[in-house]
């Protein structure tokens, strides 16, 4: 499998839209599609074209909202990242595929370009629910979230007795909370061409000016 190119950086969307684990029970917000319709444009315009959700935000609210913010764009233009969240599964007959799909009807299109198993809940069982979705070209990418070494390494292996492996890992880091250093999940992303993507850098404390 060819590596993918994956940005450097993506725009988080957790606090778009309301609902369960949304933004307004999440953050104490509610986030309308026209509150951040001109956040999207800028962001666009000034090439930070990746964005990040998933199913859990908002129960899908997240997704809905920036899936008609892409219908003003070309496809190809934008990198979109979502996420099956384990504690949803039941939700779609414990199936990774409709997860997906669902998301996918959301967006209005027919790909996602990075998915994520978002937690490590049955980690393995899920991982190998991706390979078809890989196998049909609904999805580009694959990742994990919140997984520690071990768990990140028996997806990998997983995925490599099919022919593809994971491309990103996405963990919360920052100056204060370095566990993924520690454990040596830096070294083995650095060594086996996996994106690591970095999330609360800030520990969701707002900046002062």
């Amino acid at each position: 499998m060819e590596n993918v190119n994956l940005p450097k950086i993506m725009l988080g969307t957790w606090f778009w839209g309301a609902g369960m684990y949304g933004g307004d029970q999440v953050f104490g917000n509610s986030i309308s599609t026209q509150d951040v319709k001109e956040v999207f444009k800028a962001a666009v315009e000034n090439g930070l074209n990746a964005f990040d959700t998933a199913t859990a935000y908002g129960l899908g609210a997240s997704e809905e909202i920036l899936g008609g913010l892409m219908a003003d764009y070309k496809r190809e233009d934008l990198i979109i990242s979502t996420k099956f969240t384990p504690q949803l599964a039941e939700m779609y007959d414990n199936s990774v595929e409709k997860m997906a799909e669902a998301s996918i009807a959301r967006f209005h299109t027919d790909y996602i370009d990075i998915y994520w198993i978002h937690n490590p809940i049955e980690s393995e069982r899920w991982v190998a629910g991706l390979i078809p979705l890989l196998k049909a070209g609904k999805v580009k990418a694959v990742g994990v979230s919140n997984h520690n070494l071990a768990e990140i390494k028996r997806a990998n292996e997983v995925l490599n007795a099919e022919g593809f492996k994971i491309d990103a890992v996405q963990n919360h880091f920052s100056l204060l909370y370095r566990s993924s250093e520690k454990a040596g999940i830096l070294d083995y992303c650095q060594q086996n061409d996996i994106t690591f993507f970095a999330y609360m850098t800030f520990e969701q404390r707002g900046i002062e000016w």
